[in-house]
């Protein structure tokens, strides 16, 4: 009975269907334009932007290849309400069909990205993201937290960089859910569990990538202020580098990754041996120079060096000894020189000046004989006065006959 049924029908092969199928709905919408929220987003290298768009109840994958792409007046995000214009087309080995973008522009914001933007409002006026509050990330920690999927590639990642990097680092898992209804309240139970055990010096909180709509969870009010209260210090990693969630906002640091996120909580082994190296030679270094300087500073104390050094300082001093007392030799005897002259100088004049040499020149003294006062003018004596002439040698007395005026 059944080959009678198919007997009575067309059979088409997979392959016939899917190019009806494409066909039919490329012919029906070769152009069309659509209005709905940016979800997924994901730039490729090659330039080409992939992505979905949707709305309360329907999702459509599109797609907008680089020669579209390079002329939007605007970088698309996940949340972006935008229109667009484009074609519905189909991948038949697939049987997949996705919108091609060949214009877009921003229609508002979408429900998801305004209600993200009022939180982060909220939450900022609070000063919830306040610097102020962070706390730094310790440097050697021996046991690190990790609050995500047990089954996600996140915590791989995380297990084989830790590994990698320190194989001493103890890592404790904290599972929870990472998205969907009751995520939320399974991250906010499990850093309150790591906060309570207190086991580990950093804890790592996150996930993988994937749309704005999956990462909510790491967005609600309650987990970013889970993270804001943890006295452990937190490192956020939700996403890939151009995902972001408000508890980036709240950790004490965000990073762009989960394996970004164990690089930046566990440090590198090697690069720990080779900095502790390093002081190490500078410490011999250091210590090897002040030991060979007192070395040598105690040297200077042997009997041969002190020797040396009283002779270097006693030798200057000997010659300024010697130099000083040839100049003072040299100039007493150039004053007793000059003084042997002053009185061979004096003696002359003395000589010159005494009477007896001005009687050897023929002068005599008169004086009166009985009162012996010299007598320098005739109005001196009168007649008949005895008086003495004193002349060279000996003495003549004399009686005045007469005087002449």
């Amino acid at each position: 009975m059944a080959d009678k049924f198919f007997a009575s029908e067309k059979i088409y092969t997979v392959s016939e269907i899917n190019h009806q199928i494409r066909e039919s709905l490329e012919s029906s919408f070769f152009s069309i334009k659509l209005e709905g929220e940016i979800s997924g987003f994901k730039p490729h290298s090659s330039g080409h932007l992939y992505f979905s768009l949707k709305d309360s109840n329907s999702v459509i994958s599109a797609v907008m290849f680089r020669g579209y792409a390079q002329y939007l007046s605007f970088a698309p995000k996940d949340g972006m309400k935008v229109q667009v214009q484009g074609k519905i087309t189909v991948y038949e080995p697939q049987g997949k069909y996705q919108l091609t973008i060949t214009k877009m522009s921003i229609s508002g914001e979408g429900d998801v990205l305004r209600m993200l933007e009022e939180r982060k409002r909220k939450l900022l006026q609070e000063g919830i993201f306040e610097n102020s509050h962070k706390k730094n990330i310790p440097l050697l920690p021996n046991t690190i937290g990790v609050v995500t999927s047990p089954t996600g590639a996140a915590l791989r990642d995380i297990l084989q960089i830790t590994k990698r990097r320190n194989p001493g680092v103890n890592v404790v898992i904290f599972p929870c859910l990472v998205q969907g209804e009751g995520a939320a309240k399974t991250i906010v139970e499990q850093i309150e569990n790591a906060n309570a055990a207190k086991n580990c010096e950093t804890l790592i909180v996150g996930r993988g990538g994937g749309s704005l709509e999956d990462l909510l969870p790491f967005s609600e009010e309650s987990v970013v202020r889970a993270i804001f209260n943890s006295e452990i210090p937190v490192i956020s990693a939700v996403g890939h580098e151009i995902d972001w969630s408000l508890s980036d906002y709240a950790a004490d640091k965000r990073a762009p990754t989960p394996s970004a996120a164990a690089e930046l909580a566990v440090p590198q082994r090697s690069d720990i041996i080779q900095t502790l190296k390093y002081y190490q030679n500078e410490l011999y270094t250091t210590i090897s120079g002040r030991v060979e300087k007192i070395k040598l500073t105690l040297k200077t104390f042997e009997p041969e060096n002190l020797e040396l050094k009283l002779r270097s300082i006693q030798q200057p001093l000997l010659q300024r000894l010697d130099n000083a007392k040839e100049e003072l030799e040299e100039t007493m005897l150039l004053r007793i020189k000059d003084t042997k002259k002053i009185i061979e100088n004096c003696t002359n004049l003395l000589e010159s000046s005494s009477p007896q040499t001005i009687f050897n020149r023929g002068y005599s003294m008169v004086r009166d004989k009985k009162t012996g006062k010299i007598i320098r003018m005739s109005t001196e004596v009168q007649e008949g006065s005895e008086i003495e002439i004193i002349p060279s040698k000996g003495k003549i007395d004399a009686k005045v006959t007469g005087t002449v005026i």
